[in-house]
């Protein structure tokens, strides 16, 4: 099989991943200024920033992940030209976010009664309860987000999804200027202060994309005019049987690391804030190749709808390219300026020298976070969102974690040796899941000259 990138890949790939790209980043630069902020009062509020988070996303991430579905089938019909079925998705996609809230808030509610068992360090667990209970009031804005993101995005029309993640940056900022330390005449809430901030700007993140979906170029959607409410459950269906698979998958790879910042808050607070503040840095990084990730599910399933396997092949392998150019890029800066990168979020000596230790085994990983990343998103764009749940399941959980919590806490590595056992779960579903899209390219293309 001949495999080849052109210039004209390369462009059109990049028309549709930078202003996803600029959306991902805008996305993890609202928890990085939230890390920031609180930063002021102390290791203790930024490791309760920390776990409730990780905490939180561990459980919402599941009802963004059944909604990925809609990557799949609105791509398609898109590329198909079956406007009306792309809106048709968009309704059930709302249906589903609705059904999903109430159990997602009540299991949201569970880590509330374990973390004092779990052996959280008390200052910070008294900071992280209020936190992540107000946080649980964003789930619905949040999920209804995802779904109009979905929809625009399979369809193309990114630009209203990097306006609405950029501008939240703003809100985001004022709202927690405002709240965590009492301004304008609003009293301090602290860390507290920074999970009403959150809501805030997921509801600004939720009308805007609505708005978006509903009018285009000034003037309303004629799919959006014509749609219908009509409730099938063969659609949920459909999308439960595609999104399933990818909440499980994308629910262990958060959770792993939300497992993880468990865990590190077992230790003191001062290897919890590093480990924060190092995943806040890996976060922004990882963002880039997430949104190119995007882009390709976009770009295969477009390119299936339109019953051009070439073109899904080499769409394909160009988002995994660009995804591995940038994270060598980044693999640079976190070994030559990792001092730098931390002195950023705090000036305490001993989370510096700490958070210098972790960006470097972050610097090992990033080429492969890249490469998993972005593969997952392709095999998302073929259909198969079964075999990077299977993958994460084996290689984070029943492998990488385990190991990490050995070197942690039995070699007495401490969070050093806990990242070293996710980056060996993240290297290995790097490696298989690019060579899984590999096979199925060689049966895309039976011969190197179809296109």
């Amino acid at each position: 099989m001949n495999i080849s990138v052109t210039r004209t890949d390369l462009t059109s790939m990049l028309r549709l991943a930078l202003p996803v790209v600029a959306a991902e980043l805008g996305w993890v630069s609202m928890s990085i200024v939230d890390t920031m902020m609180v930063g002021r009062l102390g290791a203790e509020a930024i490791g309760a920033v920390s776990v409730g988070s990780s905490l939180f996303l561990a459980v919402a991430i599941f009802g963004v992940g059944m909604l990925l579905g809609l990557d799949t089938l609105v791509s398609q019909a898109f590329g198909a030209k079956q406007l009306s079925e792309c809106a048709s998705w968009l309704v059930h996609g709302v249906y589903l976010s609705l059904f999903l809230t109430p159990p997602l808030s009540l299991i949201m509610l569970i880590p509330l009664g374990i973390l004092d068992d779990w052996g959280t360090d008390p200052r910070v667990l008294e900071l992280t309860i209020p936190y992540l209970k107000t946080l649980t009031w964003s789930i619905l804005p949040l999920l209804l987000y995802a779904a109009f993101r979905r929809y625009l995005q399979a369809q193309s029309r990114v630009s209203c999804v990097m306006f609405a993640l950029v501008s939240a940056n703003g809100v985001n900022a004022i709202a927690n200027w405002v709240l965590i330390f009492g301004n304008l005449g609003v009293p301090a809430m602290g860390v507290e202060g920074a999970g009403w901030a959150t809501f805030v700007s997921r509801a600004y993140m939720a009308s805007s994309l609505l708005w978006c979906v509903i009018f285009q170029n000034g003037r309303i959607s004629p799919a959006i005019r014509r749609i219908s409410w009509q409730f099938q459950l063969a659609r949920i269906s459909s999308l439960v049987r595609l999104g399933f698979p990818a909440a499980m998958q994308i629910t262990m790879e958060v959770g792993v690391f939300a497992m993880a910042t468990s865990l590190a808050s077992r230790l003191d607070a001062i290897s919890l804030a590093a480990h924060q503040i190092a995943l806040s840095a890996a976060a922004f990084t990882f963002m880039v190749p997430l949104g190119v990730s995007a882009a390709g599910a976009v770009s295969v399933g477009q390119a299936l709808g339109r019953k051009r396997p070439a073109l899904a092949v080499s769409s394909g392998w160009t988002a995994l390219a660009i995804g591995a150019v940038f994270m060598s890029v980044a693999t640079f800066f976190f070994l030559v300026t990792p001092r730098y990168i931390i002195r950023i979020f705090t000036p305490e000596a001993a989370v510096v020298s700490t958070g210098i230790s972790l960006l470097a085994i972050a610097a090992v990983f990033q080429i492969f976070d890249g490469l998993q990343v972005v593969s997952t998103g392709l095999l998302r764009g073929l259909g198969d969102t079964k075999t990077p749940m299977i993958t994460s399941l084996f290689c984070y959980w029943l492998l990488g974690l385990p190991v990490g919590y050995v070197l942690c806490f039995v070699t007495g590595w401490g969070v050093q040796g806990l990242w070293m056992g996710l980056s060996i779960g993240l290297i290995l579903v790097a490696l298989r899941l690019t060579t899984v899209w590999w096979r199925r390219t060689r049966v895309m293309l039976p011969t190197p000259n179809e296109r």
